[in-house]
């Protein structure tokens, strides 16, 4: 186990569409999925979200009950809420060598002269493709 600051900023995109709460559950999956969080983690308390987004403490508190609600993490009265589960799997090693691949793409698709927005929409309409492939 970490030392228990917490290990997750968080950050929102209020142009995004997606609900305040579920961009804080999406962070903090996202987070436990690429090893950045691991159990016995501590969460911001809610004190920091708030000041640190600018944001309803009810939003947080809801965020926080889902991913409680989903076995992810749990409140401890007075201590704080803890990461319980991790969705981290075997290919976690792996991720090192493919970041570095990725980098290399983002940076000849932005010297190639591409918008963070195409890089988005390219990555993300490449991967829609790949999975539909996959699938079939």
């Amino acid at each position: 186990m970490r030392d228990q600051k917490p290990s997750i900023e968080f950050h929102l995109d209020n142009r995004s569409g997606v609900p305040p709460y579920l961009q804080l559950v999406h962070q903090v999956k996202q987070a436990l999925r690429l090893g950045f969080l691991v159990p016995g983690d501590q969460l911001p308390t809610m004190r920091m979200v708030v000041s640190q987004v600018v944001i309803n403490p009810n939003t947080v508190f809801k965020a926080y009950r889902e991913l409680e609600m989903e076995g992810l993490v749990v409140s401890r009265p007075g201590q704080g809420t803890f990461v319980v589960r991790t969705l981290a799997d075997d290919s976690l090693d792996q991720h090192d060598a493919l970041r570095a691949s990725l980098q290399k793409w983002i940076d000849e698709a932005f010297e190639a002269g591409l918008s963070e927005e195409s890089v988005t929409a390219l990555f993300v309409n490449t991967l829609q493709m790949m999975i539909k492939e996959i699938q079939k």
